[in-house]
């Protein structure tokens, strides 16, 4: 098949590349290198089958493709919150550009919806069905309210248009070719263990996070993308739930350092909880996540290692 990934060269989006282009498709990598590195896709640029754009979905774009993974936006708060207006225009205008493509060319269209949809839940663990507790006006809204956004005209793109949708919603993932300085908890933590800093962690460290390697998150796209029983949403994430504390004494031990754990403020409507629900995964896509944390820290220690070393 001819598939495009909207941010192919990120995080995510390059790992995807990387299996997409192993099962013999063709992939077209659209991405505006905001949060994005072409590092991360390097080795693929000399593949007939690969094609990089350097485009913005907010843009409008024209392929002739079969499947669109809409994967474009920052998703650590330090850069969706860099510029919150351009966050809620990448979620919002690049939906509706992706969802006017599949619509005119008759692909079959999915969104990397995410956990914050639920905000600072009040139910615990988080079933697809919650609505979630959202603050419309804070600091995250435009990324929490962007993605609702998403998913709210992916469905209605589907109910008026018959557009092919499949909405999943992320929880927090890790791996290689995650950013150094993204601000996320797993890559600060092994980024000050190996530069000998002391960990930061927010508040007490009592709220919980559950972390699923890339590798599994990915089979999980690709088992969703192409399975036909439902169009979501659905969850996808590791259900192993840590407190930050946990995470934080694992990381210092994984990298055999002598850091120490220094307590900040907790940012603006952090969510005390979270941790997917992933019944519908195990009986739609029969998935369930391999790599235990303990495993999965140990290999993104070593890409650090290498990539801090460069």
């Amino acid at each position: 098949m001819r598939i495009l990934i909207t941010g192919g060269a990120g995080f995510l989006g390059s790992h995807l590349s990387d299996r997409l282009i192993e099962q013999g498709n063709e992939v077209i990598c659209l991405d505006n290198f905001f949060t994005g590195r072409k590092a991360n896709i390097q080795h693929l640029l000399g593949n007939p089958r690969f094609e990089l754009v350097r485009h913005d979905v907010i843009d409008p774009f024209k392929f002739e493709v079969d499947r669109i993974y809409n994967l474009a936006c920052p998703a650590s708060p330090p850069h969706y919150q860099y510029n919150p207006i351009k966050t809620m225009k990448t979620s919002v205008v690049g939906a509706i550009n992706c969802l006017g493509l599949a619509k005119r060319v008759k692909a079959r269209v999915f969104q990397a919806s995410t956990s914050e949809v639920y905000g600072d839940p009040t139910v615990h663990p988080q079933q697809e069905a919650y609505w979630g507790n959202v603050n419309p006006i804070g600091l995250r809204s435009c990324y929490d309210e962007g993605k609702r956004a998403a998913e709210t005209l992916f469905f209605d793109y589907h109910r008026e248009n018959g557009v092919d949708i499949r909405v999943i919603r992320i929880f927090n993932t890790y791996g290689p070719r995650m950013l150094a300085d993204d601000g996320r908890v797993v890559s600060n933590f092994i980024v000050q263990a190996l530069q000998g800093k002391d960990l930061t962690v927010y508040g007490e460290g009592s709220q919980t996070r559950s972390f699923c390697y890339v590798d599994d998150l990915v089979d999980g796209f690709m088992r969703f993308m192409e399975q036909e029983k439902i169009v979501g949403p659905m969850n996808l994430g590791n259900p192993g739930e840590f407190t930050m504390l946990q995470l934080a004494e694992l990381v210092i031990k994984k990298v055999a350092g002598k850091s120490k754990i220094t307590h900040l403020p907790l940012p603006a409507d952090d969510p005390k909880q979270r941790q997917p629900d992933i019944t519908l995964a195990k009986s739609t896509l029969g998935w369930e996540p391999k790599v235990q944390l303990e495993q999965g820290i140990e290999k993104t220690i070593a890409y650090f290692k290498s990539a801090l070393a460069k």
